[in-house]
């Protein structure tokens, strides 16, 4: 997935987890703590991308570190 599908998948996962709560599932633990375990791992999967995606620009406009 690119940052930008993952980034998406975040928000999707946020509002899910609010219209969860309105609808009353808050309670329901099996699946907020499934919710959350998937946040959870989408955001460090984001924060990898992001991180690499910037090192790449880095790369494209510097060249490779030297030394």
């Amino acid at each position: 997935m690119s940052t930008f599908e993952l980034r998406q998948h975040l928000d999707n996962l946020r509002s899910e987890r609010a219209v969860a709560e309105a609808a009353g599932l808050a309670g329901n633990d099996v699946y907020m703590h499934d919710l959350d375990d998937e946040y959870e791992m989408c955001r460090h999967a984001y924060i990898g991308a992001a991180v690499t995606e910037i090192a790449s620009f880095r790369g494209q406009l510097f060249g490779r570190p030297q030394g």
